[in-house]
């Protein structure tokens, strides 16, 4: 099962691209780019409409993972991820390079060491079935920034399968208080490097990429697993945990939200069974208590 959705806080300004959602049988890709509207606010009046940089930059972003797929994966289920990484650092610098040309000279009146030209952040993933009709699966991760790749098991939860690029070395629930600065995005006129991590996962798995609209405005990483196994339990269709879904994290964001999700090891009812014990353990566990505290 697989899905994805976008969703714009101001219509038509929204400055995540649209997802990327490649699925196969024995393997897939799930990606998001997410562009950095306040270190990108220059804004270019182009023949596709006045848009600003980080507007563009997400959707380049996307354009060239997406021409660039077979060369930086393969055909196998591993990747050489040093080489991957590099290769599409190389091919995304070049791209917004270009894109930059175009544009002319970026004018802007304010002047600070924040601005970006054309930022944007990814998070990708990869993952290829080790073995025909087999239960293992191998996962390549390529990420820059802060949108991130979750896994979701059904006896140990979620798990952020990709590390923040931050000043800060803290996790995911200390980032909650720190607000911590990115120090690695995207960009044209920046140097950057894409992360990469190898993990192996066994079905059945959640698997899904993310921006911040989507983890950022809820009071922490066990309401956001919650939100995803909550909309599946009350699903009668995978249209129906989608939309579900974007309308929860729709009601609490305060920026564009953009999900690709894919369900490995069986259909929506099957998966719906096998995760149920999890939720029934995260809202006693966490979320009940934590509401309460609230």
């Amino acid at each position: 099962m697989h899905f994805s959705f976008y969703t714009e806080k101001v219509p038509g300004e929204g400055e995540d691209s649209e997802p990327l959602l490649v699925v196969g049988q024995d393997r897939s890709i799930v990606a998001v780019f997410d562009g950095m509207g306040g270190a990108g606010g220059t804004v270019y009046d182009t023949p596709v409409g006045r848009h600003s940089g980080a507007w563009f930059a997400s959707r380049a972003a996307l354009d060239v993972v997406q021409g660039h797929l077979p060369e930086l994966v393969g055909s196998g289920p591993e990747v050489d991820g040093a080489h991957a990484a590099g290769l599409l650092h190389d091919r995304l610098r070049e791209a917004l390079a270009r894109r930059l040309a175009d544009f002319g000279a970026p004018r802007s009146s304010l002047r600070s060491k924040l601005l970006r030209a054309l930022p944007t952040t990814m998070a990708l993933a990869h993952v290829v079935r080790a073995e025909p009709e087999g239960a293992d699966w191998v996962c390549h991760c390529f990420w820059a920034g802060d949108s991130r790749v979750y896994t979701v098991d059904p006896e140990t939860g979620a798990h952020q399968l990709t590390a923040d690029d931050l000043r800060s070395d803290h996790d995911a629930l200390q980032n909650l208080v720190d607000d911590a600065v990115m120090d690695n995005c995207i960009s044209a006129d920046t140097e950057f490097h894409i992360n990469y991590r190898r993990v192996q996962l066994r079905a059945p798995f959640l698997l899904l990429a993310a921006t911040d609209g989507c983890f950022g405005y809820v009071p922490s990483p066990m309401h956001f697993e919650h939100l995803i196994l909550s909309q599946l339990q009350t699903a009668t269709s995978v249209d129906g945990w989608r939309a579900g879904l974007r309308s929860a994290i729709e009601s609490v964001a305060g920026d564009d939200a953009t999900m690709a999700l894919l369900a490995v090891g069986g259909d929506l009812a099957a998966i719906r069974a096998i995760f149920a014990t999890r939720l029934e353990h995260l809202v006693k566990t966490y979320i009940q208590p934590l509401d309460e505290i609230e």
